[in-house]
């Protein structure tokens, strides 16, 4: 008889499930058994299922080949990690723009309370999930092997994310090498990529009043100098990007910008070939250092004039704001897009970075810190995005509202644009270019590190060879690279938007939350779950966590995922280009990816399962060997009927 398909998913689970039930949970010094650990590596292949609790296989030997799995030399080296994955570009340009979109402080009661019932609980259940099975982002869901496409689902959407988030490091890193000139290259209209009406200074307030003439500025009349473009612009367009008319208009390759992003790529390689152990060090500056650059950014912004006028009105509150004539629940949708975005949850990078922890950690004061410091992060960088954008406002005589952007807008526009007006610019930008460099880097690396950690947990021992972590992440990287050329040709940036829009979008996050709460809370159980984190941390967390795993968090995953998906647009560049069909059928494809691997993988692991309706049903959700544990859904379903 054919095998059944679940049976060899189930390895690691049931290893864990024998250890329990015979109460042999007892530290090898690495804090968790040996051979729990060597069968959940072991992948779907199993080996090391048979050794007995307290021993080694023949494959966990020393001088087999098969190396112990990695863990943090010191428990700082998770957190810095952590740290320097969920901390990043988010918090700079996204989360400043939106919370004085949404009236200042007032976005901070939606912001917290998303936090509190959708961030926190599943930033916490990723890296407690990794750390008790100690596996990547796939053999994780061997709790519900049924469910394994979760992790497949994750493995594509951070596949894309590495693609072209790094792009932005690329631009970063050129603007950083552009910057050491005495004279930036955005602040003239002198250039050879700039266009007739370039014009370096505008007055439109003084048009307004009527207080200029016509032959004020080179005989440019008031309607002329409305029609002008600023270098900033002209350099970002006409030089970096050097855009085309569109998405079916690809163009040459920018040769400079490639060569960035091949050297970004490179730095990237060096700080994941070796594994955690190079990795938990180089986070001690890549995630520490921009907090050293945003302080003495904003130690210098706010000592310019109209800093106070822009922190102003990043933190007033103002209620009219709060909510959206058309729709009043635009703010939450705002909120919970953000954190989830700034989290980084559903990339499976969390889990990855879990399960290189001692087994005894305790993830839960740990999610509770780092939850805190992504928050405190994004509020701290909002004052030092606002002290210069209040100082850009008080210098080009204009309200503040006009020069506050988002996204690649605030960090290649808005912020070349009030560097160059302060003195000394040049070393302003190359500070605020190199910080946004690193801010990036270490989000970089570690989606890298969280990447191939679930591609290598798929082998088993007998596939080891040495140095086939160097050889996985130099593929990783290169396959990258590859697909990244189509972003610094002249139609890059359309390609750069539509993996941004589809590939790692709101939907898809959500969508991938949703499902994790889903599987943890009613297939493998909530309450079985809470035992797992109490036998590792030795307490059981706050009923708050269960009780958001299995009603709160789910709900509020799927509510935003339906208004996403209700209140749909097309993709548009500058809100003036719309993308062709194909361009969205493109999108399409690479968002339903990640979103199919789900459904998909449980047809067909219900396919291949053989055997009579009840072994079938008994193993469609959890393993078939657990003794009288049953699926969560089916024992709250049987209370159900009791009850009634």
């Amino acid at each position: 008889m054919e095998k059944p398909a679940f049976e060899t998913d189930c390895s690691a689970l049931n290893v864990i499930l024998g250890e329990e039930k015979g109460g042999h949970f007892i530290p090898n010094g690495n804090g968790h058994q040996a051979g729990v650990i060597r069968s959940l590596i072991g992948g779907a292949d199993g080996e090391g299922c048979g050794a007995a609790p307290g021993t080694m296989s023949s494959v966990e030997k020393p001088g087999t080949g098969y190396p112990e799995r990695e863990q943090w030399t010191r428990q700082m080296d998770f957190i810095m990690s952590c740290v320097g994955f969920a901390v990043g570009l988010g918090n700079v340009w996204r989360f400043p723009y939106l919370c004085y979109k949404n009236g200042g402080g007032v976005f901070l009661i939606p912001y917290l309370i998303i936090g509190i019932v959708g961030g926190i609980p599943i930033f916490f259940l990723e890296i407690a999930l990794g750390q008790f099975m100690k596996a990547g982002s796939i053999n994780v869901w061997n709790i519900a092997p049924l469910f394994k496409g979760l992790g497949y689902a994750s493995m594509v959407i951070v596949f894309f994310c590495n693609t072209y988030y790094i792009m932005v490091l690329a631009w970063a890193f050129y603007y950083f090498i552009k910057s050491f000139n005495s004279t930036l290259p955005w602040s003239t209209c002198d250039n050879t990529w700039n266009t007739p009406s370039c014009i370096e200074i505008f007055h439109h307030e003084d048009c307004l009043n009527g207080t200029i003439g016509n032959t004020t500025y080179g005989n440019l009349t008031c309607e002329e100098l409305a029609d002008g473009r600023s270098p900033i612009i002209e350099f970002w367009e006409n030089k970096v990007l050097n855009i085309s008319e569109g998405l079916n208009y690809p163009g040459s390759i920018n040769w400079e910008l490639m060569l960035c992003l091949m050297a970004v790529w490179v730095m990237v390689y060096f700080c994941v070939w070796k594994g955690v152990k190079s990795t938990g060090k180089i986070v001690y500056f890549t995630a520490t250092f921009p907090y050293v650059v945003l302080i003495i950014l904003l130690v210098r912004g706010i000592t310019l004039p109209g800093a106070y006028d822009g922190i102003m009105y990043y933190i007033k509150p103002d209620w009219s704001k709060g909510h959206c004539p058309h729709n009043p629940n635009y703010v939450w949708i705002d909120a919970g897009t953000q954190i989830f975005f700034s989290y980084a949850i559903g990339l499976g990078a969390l889990t990855a970075l879990g399960s290189y922890n001692r087994f005894h950690n305790d993830c839960y004061k740990d999610a509770f810190m780092l939850a805190l410091i992504n928050s405190g992060t994004s509020f701290f960088a909002g004052f030092v995005v606002f002290a210069i954008l209040g100082f850009m406002a008080n210098e080009q005589g204009v309200d503040i509202s006009q020069v506050a952007e988002t996204g690649p807008g605030l960090a290649f526009i808005a912020y070349p644009k009030a560097v160059s007006l302060m003195p000394m610019p040049p070393i302003w930008a190359a500070l605020f270019f190199f910080m946004l460099l690193l801010l990036g880097l270490d989000s970089q690396f570690v989606g890298v590190e969280g990447f191939v950690t679930g591609i290598l947990d798929l082998f088993p021992g007998k596939y080891y060879m040495r140095y086939r972590r160097e050889i996985s992440v130099a593929i990783c990287c290169l396959m990258c690279f590859i697909i990244d050329l189509s972003m610094v040709t002249q139609g890059g940036m359309y390609v750069f938007q539509l993996f941004d829009y589809y590939s790692a979008s709101g939907m898809t996050l959500l969508w991938q939350a949703f499902w994790e709460c889903i599987v943890v809370s009613w297939v493998y159980g909530a309450d079985r779950f809470m035992d797992d984190i109490a036998r590792m941390i030795g307490y059981r967390p706050f009923p708050w966590m269960k009780w958001c795993w299995s009603f709160i968090t789910p709900c509020v995953c799927m509510g935003i995922f339906l208004f996403h998906l209700f209140n749909y647009k097309p993709l548009t560049y500058n809100n003036t280009y719309v993308y062709p069909w194909w361009g969205e059928v493109i999108g399409w494809c690479m968002a339903l990816m990640s979103m199919l691997c789900i459904p998909v993988s449980v047809l067909y692991k219900l396919c291949r399962s053989t055997g009579t309706f009840m072994e079938v049903s008994r193993r469609i959700m959890l393993c078939s060997n657990m003794g009288e544990h049953k699926p969560a859904i089916w024992v709250k379903i049987g209370h159900l009927l009791l009850f009634f």
